[in-house]
């Protein structure tokens, strides 16, 4: 294996590693696995920034006491569609889950399902949860907000986050649509997977903290991002950053802590989860055919020139995990991360330990 170049290796032996080092560092064996099979699919699925790229920030969190041990929520208030959860803390994918089967369970009762939370981590990928809604023959609607980090039009200063939304539809065949965005030109965790890797990025991304573009991601990381489509992005992020922080009664703007800042304070971000049941509204097998023939029209749509192929919402992610086999491939950075942190709470790195004449096993990813 040569690390000097990144490595490929199976989803689920990675998966296995980043499982070990969560449970090393205290998370329960179950809920150890799910976040580690949550960031790996993240990368199967193309969004490295989502990715195991994150293991060294959350667990750098984990043993500085700001992200718990807990594996569930607790219930803060509970009337019927609408409920409260106090995350406490815990690892964002877990509460994420939960919180979605409840939404989902309540639109079966009412017709939607409302789940607001204070006090959540980072849960990775929005798509992810929102999905889940849509296989559930229910319209998923997930966000969440982040600290400042882009100016209003015309301003010169951090405002709102660049929250990120998701929204799936129940559909037939095994393409998701699903369209998950960040309300910013570009993610931040993208700028900072650049800058491990030592790559610029386009200066439509950010701008340094005197306004001026720049295709440095460490200027980047430290002026200010820019909205997707101007004021249409900024006032989209602004409206997340209200309904996720004011439904749950939790932090919005400011008081939304730096995820990577002192990892000893607690990030304290909102998150938003809706489900709406569609047998509420008509039948379901007709809206789901209704909805893959829209997805097909797109697909089958006129082509500009030089244009190989179309795609509706989803479905590059959903492309890019089909082609990738099960396999995932790591950067040098993040093989050498990942090799430090194994290191540090004495658990076996394999398969980043293994030499070049020992073979690794299995080809498929671990299924919860």
């Amino acid at each position: 294996m040569n690390q000097s170049s990144g490595v490929t290796m199976p989803a689920v032996q990675l998966t296995a590693l980043v499982a070990r080092l969560f449970v090393a560092a205290g998370i329960p064996e179950r809920s150890a696995h799910l976040v580690a099979e949550a960031l790996v699919d993240a990368d199967l699925e193309g969004v490295s920034s989502h990715g195991v790229m994150l293991v060294d920030m959350y667990l750098d969190r984990i043993r500085s006491g700001s992200v718990s041990a807990e594996e569930k929520a607790a219930v803060v208030s509970d009337r019927g569609a609408a409920v409260v959860l106090d995350a406490r803390n815990a690892l964002g994918q877990l509460t994420a889950e939960q919180a979605i089967g409840i939404a989902v369970g309540r639109a079966r009762q009412y017709g939607a399902g409302i789940v607001a939370v204070r006090h959540g981590f980072h849960f990775g990928t929005a798509r992810r949860y929102a999905i889940q809604a849509a296989k559930a023959d229910c319209v998923g609607i997930v966000m969440c907000n982040t600290r400042p980090l882009m100016p209003a039009p015309g301003g010169a200063e951090r405002v709102v986050g660049n929250n990120p939304i998701a929204i799936a539809v129940p559909s037939d065949g095994p393409i998701p649509i699903v369209l998950d965005m960040a309300t910013s030109e570009a993610a931040m965790g993208k700028i900072r997977m650049a800058e491990k890797d030592g790559q610029a990025i386009p200066p439509s991304w950010a701008v340094r903290s005197d306004g001026i573009a720049t295709t440095n991601p460490s200027e980047a990381i430290a002026g200010m991002l820019l909205p997707a489509g101007g004021p249409k992005g900024f006032g989209l992020a602004f409206l997340i950053d209200l309904l996720c922080g004011l439904l749950s009664s939790g932090a919005s703007g400011s008081a939304v802590q730096p995820l990577y800042g002192d990892a000893g304070i607690p990030y304290d971000s909102s998150h938003l989860f809706i489900a709406i049941d569609v047998a509420h509204f008509g039948d379901g097998a007709a809206i789901r055919s209704a909805a893959a023939a829209a997805a097909d029209r797109i697909r089958s749509g006129k082509r500009a020139p030089g244009v190989a192929q179309l795609f509706a919402p989803g479905e590059p992610e959903w492309r890019r995990q089909a082609s990738a086999a099960g396999q995932v491939t790591l950067t040098p950075a993040i093989v050498d991360m990942l090799t430090r942190m194994a290191q540090e709470l004495r658990v076996s790195a394999t398969p980043l330990a293994q030499t070049d004449d020992e073979p690794m096993e299995g080809t498929g990813h671990a299924q919860a």
